[in-house]
Order: structure tokens, then C-alpha cells, then sequence
């Protein structure tokens, strides 16, 4: 995990250069209201995310949740249980505090029950959606120096969003090499049908 955050600070530190270089170069004087909002943008996303996350684990027969791909791999329960606990550590990053029962440390290898998991995943959702309607504009341009001299709480949403964009990727791979289609492509595809009748 430490790895991780910090390969993330390092990407999401080069990010933010290059937009303060972006915002230096521009008109000064440009006073029109930003076209862009963030807030209900990572909200809309990661909501979207979250119904797929539910979605594939509810797919998953409870026997697969201990399958990997590999020795070296995450396991689907680890994948889905890394992903509940990042919203957490992600998050703290700009200052929310996590559940007082949350344990960081092997959060992610803490249960292979099916139940459980999909809790964990809905729990850590109702965390960061709270956290995320909490915050108000100007919270998103508020300065986190320790990711680096302009990142701010916004950087913070972003490595949120496209982390969980990664993880549902891995579980979509997992998923489709165990035979599972994921339910909103079956969804798709049952739609697609109808239409030809």
C-alpha cells in the first residue's frame, strides 16, 4: 500500500506541476467561472464505479472470491477489500478520518466471505460519498502540501476516481477469465436482443 501511495503522490505530484505551469502561462485576467465541476463530476463517477464493484462481487460465486490469477496476485476478496480500504486511506490524505474500526494494515486479506465483502464495499462508499458531499467548492483548492507544493484536496478526488476506474479493470479481467460476464454487459446485451426481435 505504501508502495502504491507513493507511486501515486510521484504521478499525481507531476500532474499537478505541470497544471500550476498551465495556470501561470494563462491569461490572468480570465475571471469566467470555471465550466467543470468536480465535486458532482467524482461524485456521478464514482457512483458509477461503485454500482459495477457491487454488481461484479454479487456476480462472483462465493467460491471464486479466493481465486487469483497468480501466487503474486490479489485474489478477487483481496481486490474488492484493497479497494474499500483505499477509499478510506485515500481520503485521509486530505484530512477524513476513517471508521475508528478500520484497520489499514492487511485490510485487504481480512475476510473471503462473500457477505461481508459486499459490505465492506457499500460501507466505505456511504465513507467517501459522505466525505466527498461534504466538501464544498472551495475545499477542492484547498492546499495538501505533504503530496507536494500545488497539489490540493481535488488531487486528492482525482487519484480517488482513477483508481477505482483501475480496480474495476482488474476485477472486469478477473471476472471475464473465469467465465463471469460482467451483469451490465449481460444487461447490454439482453437489451441489444430485444430490439432485434
Amino acid at each position: 500500500m505504501k508502495r502504491f501511495l507513493a507511486v501515486w503522490l510521484v504521478l499525481a505530484g507531476m500532474g499537478v506541476g505541470a497544471i500550476g505551469t498551465l495556470a501561470q502561462n494563462s491569461d490572468a485576467t480570465d475571471s469566467t467561472s470555471p465550466s467543470y465541476d468536480m465535486k458532482a463530476q467524482s461524485l456521478v463517477d464514482l457512483d458509477g464505479v461503485q454500482k459495477k464493484f457491487a454488481e461484479l462481487a454479487n456476480a462472483v460465486p462465493a467460491g471464486k472470491f479466493t481465486w487469483r490469477p497468480s501466487p503474486d496476485s490479489r485474489s478477487f476478496a483481496e481486490v474488492f477489500l484493497h479497494v474499500a480500504g483505499e477509499r478510506y486511506q485515500i481520503l485521509k490524505l486530505m484530512g477524513a478520518e476513517p471508521p475508528a474500526d478500520f484497520v489499514g494494515k492487511d485490510f485487504d486479506k481480512s475476510s473471503t466471505d462473500k457477505a461481508k465483502i459486499i459490505n465492506e464495499l457499500n460501507k466505505s462508499w456511504d465513507f467517501a460519498q459522505k466525505t466527498i458531499k461534504g466538501m464544498t467548492n472551495a475545499d477542492f483548492a484547498k492546499p495538501v502540501p505533504k503530496l507536494g507544493p500545488q497539489a490540493n484536496a481535488g488531487d486528492v478526488v482525482y487519484i480517488l476516481v482513477a483508481d477505482a476506474h483501475e480496480h474495476l479493470g482488474q476485477v472486469i479481467a478477473y471476472a471475464r477469465v473465469n467465465g463471469i460476464v460482467p451483469p451490465w454487459t449481460e444487461k447490454q446485451k439482453k437489451e441489444e436482443a430485444e430490439k432485434k426481435k
